[in-house]
């Protein structure tokens, strides 16, 4: 770990993690400050709610994107099961999470997650995607979708055997489930916005 290449590609997968690329679309569209609209969330959900489903489904891959690169690099060096392949994994995710270029305030994490799953395990990414997709068909909303996904993440990694990225998986999908608290709240009392749907103010 004091060899200077792994210590740059985990400084550098938690600064590109960091970029708030849901942030930049709306502004460039004209849309304002995400942060003080819809549900208050830079992600591509609220962006989808402010400015439409093409600049949502822009901000999904280029969050997807940010946490998969940085953990694409360190797994082709180092392979999957690496120590640093889970430093860059985890750095991306916690990038987006607490953004240094917005003062630590970001995103839920959820996209950004995803992208680091398909570059490290690619088959358990693709049970997550299915399970959210499923969870989002049946119930139309993406909060709770993600939650079922990420909930049972950490079951399909240990039914996979992927033992590195299990113990990734905890942290990842304890800070999901944290960052959506107050969604909890609102989807246990019945009022979390469906997909497509206007919030009426910043969370």
């Amino acid at each position: 770990m004091s060899e200077p290449i792994p210590i740059a590609l985990i400084v550098g997968s938690y600064l590109i993690g960091s970029i708030p690329f849901g942030l930049l679309l709306v502004r460039l569209l004209g849309g304002g400050d995400i942060r003080t609209q819809g549900s208050g969330n830079i992600g591509a959900t609220n962006v989808l709610r402010i400015v439409g489903k093409k600049a949502g489904i822009a901000a999904l891959l280029l969050d997807m994107g940010k946490g998969g690169f940085p953990v694409l690099i360190a797994n082709t060096i180092y392979g999957p099961d690496s120590f640093i392949t889970l430093c860059s994994a985890l750095a991306a995710f916690l990038g987006h999470l607490f953004p240094i270029y917005l003062g630590f305030k970001g995103g839920k994490g959820v996209a950004t997650a995803l992208g680091v799953l398909i570059a490290w395990v690619p088959v358990a990414a693709a049970i997550s995607l299915l399970i959210w997709l499923l969870a989002a068909k049946t119930f139309k909303i993406s909060s709770l979708a993600a939650l079922i996904a990420f909930g049972a993440l950490p079951l399909v990694l240990a039914l996979l055997g992927e033992t590195t990225a299990l113990w990734a998986s905890g942290l990842l999908t304890g800070l999901i489930f944290w960052r959506h608290r107050t969604n909890i709240q609102r989807l246990i009392a019945g009022v979390e916005p469906r997909i497509g749907q206007k919030s009426e103010s910043p969370s």
